[in-house]
């Protein structure tokens, strides 16, 4: 394994886990504030499109290069 490949299994590991993370304090905070649900609907879908931006950049520049 190059270092390369390794940085970039570590990136996207610590993304993932650090996104977890989001996901359980946001959850958390919803559920302690009681917020509308369509206040909730909108938290979660900027929270998932948010990494589907960073997937689509990463494919994006592979097939450019």
């Amino acid at each position: 394994m190059s270092v390369e490949q390794f940085e970039s299994i570590g990136l996207w590991l610590g993304l993932g886990v650090l996104y977890i993370f989001i996901v359980l304090a946001i959850r958390d905070v919803l559920k302690k504030s009681q917020a509308p649900k369509i206040g909730q609907f909108f938290v979660w879908l900027v929270l998932f499109l948010s990494p589907l931006v960073f997937i689509v950049k990463s494919v994006l520049q592979y097939f450019f290069e």
